[in-house]
């Protein structure tokens, strides 16, 4: 097995350019099928299309990381460059940090091999949002950058359920928050944003049906009767969250991108060429979509777009 994707030298690179633009940026989870964002969001900072606010949930938190700082092929250089590091990503990563993703290698080592510009994402004027699920209540709550601990909020954001301890914050414990909610567009629309651009990361027809591991996770969770509920009722959640958006993208409330073609990525994939394809499609379809997005945005896109 490949263990760094062999054209790493092919991806884009380079800093966005021009001012903030108002609205707000909605990122779907779904682990490695993350790679479909990060080229979503490449596209649009090639573009100089900074929304002025990010929220995230799961693998989309992870995703505004290199958003917010500006850096063009930044998460997708980490993403293929690390995705096969066992002390990153599986049972080595648990043994050493308690999560099937090593959040202190990727914080403490991985940003800095990467370039991560720390000052630019620290002095960044846009908002930037997680969602993780709080355990005892059931609901996602959300953590914003300069009011939380960020970094700490991301980690809960994106613990998976069974395969990872659950992230204390103030004495709380959290897990993944698409245990609960998978597309944080309730967020968007609470902070009164008029402008809402929402990333998927499945396509448009595609549903979900049932409860995930309902009796595996009841019993591993007995403790957090509210958590289980909360997973029980996520998958219709989502369908209905996804009709929603629909509609509302063909009314012109919102802009919504979505693969454009069936995306076979698992949700623990570790197939390079698969991920980097991903990672293309998601490019191209933003690319693909773009005066439409700028008609959409109309006077909220910066001068000289």
């Amino acid at each position: 097995m490949k263990k760094v994707y062999e054209h790493m030298d092919r991806l884009p690179q380079g800093r966005t350019h021009g001012g903030i633009t108002p609205g707000c940026l909605v990122l779907e989870g779904g682990g490695w099928k993350g790679l479909y964002t990060v080229g979503a969001l490449d596209a649009l900072m090639m573009e100089g299309i900074n929304l002025e606010a990010v929220v995230g949930i799961s693998a989309g938190a992870m995703s505004g990381f290199g958003y917010l700082s500006g850096q063009i092929g930044m998460s997708v250089r980490l993403d293929l460059g690390f995705r096969c590091d066992r002390r990153y990503v599986g049972a080595k990563a648990y043994r050493m940090d308690g999560g099937i993703t090593n959040f202190t290698y990727l914080y403490n080592r991985i940003l800095n091999e990467v370039g991560f510009d720390w000052k630019s994402f620290r002095d960044s004027k846009q908002r930037f949002a997680a969602g993780a699920a709080n355990m005892l209540t059931g609901e996602v709550e959300y953590f914003e950058k300069g009011r939380s601990n960020i970094f700490k909020a991301v980690r809960a954001s994106a613990a998976l359920p069974l395969v990872t301890r659950p992230v204390m914050i103030d004495g709380v414990p959290y897990l993944d928050g698409g245990c609960a909610e998978k597309i944080p567009y309730g967020w968007a629309k609470d902070q009164g944003y008029s402008k809402i651009v929402v990333i998927k990361t499945r396509e448009w027809d595609y549903r979900r049906s049932g409860r995930e591991n309902a009796i595996v996770k009841a019993y591993y969770y007995k403790k957090y009767p509210n958590f289980v509920r909360a997973m029980d009722e996520a998958n219709g959640r989502f369908n209905r969250m996804t009709d929603e958006l629909w509609e509302s993208y063909q009314a012109g409330e919102i802009f919504a991108l979505a693969p454009s073609q069936p995306v076979d990525v698992t949700r623990f994939d570790s197939d390079l060429d698969k991920l980097a394809d991903l990672y293309y499609l998601g490019l191209s379809d933003m690319r693909e979509h773009m005066d439409e997005l700028k008609t959409y945005l109309r006077d909220s896109v910066p001068t000289g777009v």
